[in-house]
């Protein structure tokens, strides 16, 4: 499998620990994680069993075969050894006066002294103290056990040293931002967490999180999930934490992982939305035979209560914080209460597992977001080439469109209320307003405005939050686009230009996200494995077409040298980032 980043996320300034914590493995935790961990070991079992007719004929072959490599070993010899063993060849080497029967039998080794034989070591005095005799320089070694650790032991203190100095390399500043990258690489998929310092331009990795299959979305939330350690009664009597930070993971599995950035090295998430006993050993049944048996297989059985397919969008309601949406190939939309157990250890159903349950697409869901202005609403966009925007609490009434392609991404307009864009795999940009959709799919349900944004799919799509009418989108054809929207006050139409694009040299871009604290900042990330910040003020057309703007929203516009990309730094490049294709307005 190719290297590749499938999705970024941004964590605003102060919302990080400045001082990250270790994994704890305590009794509680520990609870959790031999819960999780009964679970894996089910599975195997399962598929162990299944696997185990097929075996035993192999099996017993290899058993014969061992019997005959046994015999064969036996008669292996040296050329240039005239003993049995590698020991009698050593003493011939030795000692050549003394011949080797090659056919003489090897004498049985002597028994073990027992009994009377071992009282010469005088064993019962052996931890006896006052009987030990001096031994010189080393006669006060016993002292060593004086001290229970390195912390009281005052000859010992490179561990201070070392620990203070890792503590200064964790440290998180208010002024950094947190980038959260969902990457593969080599077979291997992680979290692979980074510090961002836009005063000094720097980016680099922070730490990372190993994760148990290849990751497709990623949402940041402060909402401690019920599971998680930091939702745990201190103790000292406090009343739990109420924020935090975290992010929940979607994969090609059916379970959704919760993780804290708050924690390095750890081992398990602080919380799996799903029911892991029950899918993650499912064995497809072939639908046919031949060729079809091969290519096709059948689906997980669907349920109300928990994903049965690769879980593709997910979305944070910043409103009811304890609610977490999410979009599934399974062709449902999910809805979860993160104040509720996870059904890890459950019996099932709908009271154990997920909230709600949505079945308003026909195929699978590619996309899901809360409409932060009012927040019961929320967004979808599927396969099935349709939009659904739908009040949770009465699906049934919802309204919708149909788009003509897959949905790619889909994002509210969050300076209009009713407004939100959705990107699509011919390469289009769609803008409606959910006020004047219909309920009926049959009806027609033209969009307020198009964009021809790229040569390809479009992949990735963002609404700046901080100043109206900047959107910005990336595409399979490698490159990242910067839109001015305007309004008309005459005609009353929005009109829509392109202020500056540009090759970040992140190959296909599948991730394109604005800064949540600098108003012309973005990250994007794609099929290279690499992760690039771009400041788009940088651009001096961008800055001209975009100054107004940001006087008008209250931003002050920061020039700044140099292309305005930052990287990690490797061997063959500077940290400032390359010069990976030229800006166009």
């Amino acid at each position: 499998m190719s290297s590749l980043i499938s999705s970024v996320a941004w964590v605003r300034r102060g919302v990080a620990a400045r001082h990250p914590t270790k994994y704890v493995l305590d009794d509680q935790e520990l609870e959790r994680v031999s819960a999780l961990a009964r679970i894996e070991l089910e599975d195997a079992r399962k598929e162990l069993e299944l696997a185990s007719k097929a075996a035993q004929s192999m099996e017993k072959r290899a058993k014969g075969d061992d019997a005959d490599g046994t015999d064969d070993d036996d008669e292996w010899v040296d050329e240039d050894d005239d003993a049995p063993s590698g020991d009698a060849k050593d003493e011939d080497a030795m000692d050549e006066d003394v011949p080797m029967d090659q056919d003489e039998p090897e004498k049985p080794a002597e028994p073990k002294a027992t009994g009377d034989d071992l009282e010469e070591y005088n064993l019962d005095d052996y931890d006896n103290d006052d009987a030990m005799p001096g031994m010189g320089p080393f006669s006060n070694i016993k002292g060593l056990t004086y001290y229970r650790n390195n912390d009281e032991d005052p000859y010992i203190t490179l561990k201070e040293d070392d620990e203070a100095q890792e503590r200064e390399e964790l440290e998180v500043l208010p002024t950094d931002n947190l980038l959260v990258v969902a990457k593969t690489e080599d077979e291997i998929s992680q979290l692979e967490i980074y510090v961002y310092d836009e005063s000094e331009e720097n980016l680099y990795v922070h730490h990372d999180l190993m994760l148990p299959s290849f990751p497709l979305c990623l949402e940041w939330l402060d909402f401690p999930p019920v599971s998680s350690p930091a939702a745990r009664q201190p103790a000292d009597g406090n009343a739990p934490a109420q924020f935090g930070n975290f992010i929940a993971v979607g994969t090609l599995e059916p379970e959704i992982e919760i993780w804290s950035l708050d924690v390095v090295e750890a081992m398990y998430p602080d919380m799996v939305l799903g029911r892991p006993d029950k899918t993650a050993a499912h064995v497809p049944t072939p639908l046919g035979t031949g060729k079809k048996k091969r290519k096709k297989t059948k689906a997980r059985p669907a349920s109300t209560a928990h994903h049965v397919d690769a879980v593709l969008g997910l979305s944070w309601n910043r409103t009811h914080r304890n609610l977490l949406a999410s979009a599934s190939a399974d062709r449902t939309v999910k809805l979860w209460d993160l104040t509720r157990d996870p059904t890890i250890n459950g019996q099932g159903g709908e009271g154990q597992g997920a909230l709600r349950s949505f079945d308003v697409h026909k195929d699978k869901v590619q996309a899901v977001q809360w409409n932060q202005a009012d927040p019961t609403v929320l967004l979808t966009g599927s396969y099935d080439r349709t939009v659904r925007t739908f009040d949770s609490r009465a699906p049934d009434a919802g309204v919708g469109a149909v788009v003509g392609a897959d949905v790619e991404a889909l994002r509210w307009d969050p300076w209009e209320t009713h407004a939100f864009y959705v990107s699509l795999e011919n390469g289009l940009v769609l803008n409606f307003d959910a006020r004047t959709l219909p309920s009926d799919l049959s009806s027609p349900s033209p969009a307020r405005f198009t964009v021809a944004a790229h040569d390809g799919a479009v992949s990735a799509l963002d609404v700046n939050p901080h100043v109206r009418g900047i959107l910005a989108t990336g595409g399979t054809d490698k490159v990242v686009k910067v839109w001015n929207v305007t309004e008309d006050q005459d005609l009353g139409k929005r009109q829509v230009s392109l202020v500056t694009s540009r090759d970040l040299g992140v190959g296909k871009v599948f991730s394109t996200v604005w800064s949540p604290d600098d108003p012309l900042t973005l990250a994007a990330a794609g099929s290279k494995a690499k992760l690039q910040i771009w400041d788009v003020s940088a651009n001096a057309g961008a800055r001209k077409v975009l100054g107004p703007k940001l006087a008008e929203a209250g931003r002050v516009l920061k020039e700044k040298q140099g292309g305005g990309i930052v990287s990690v730094a490797t061997d063959d490049e500077d940290s400032s980032g390359e010069e990976d294709g030229g800006d166009e307005e």
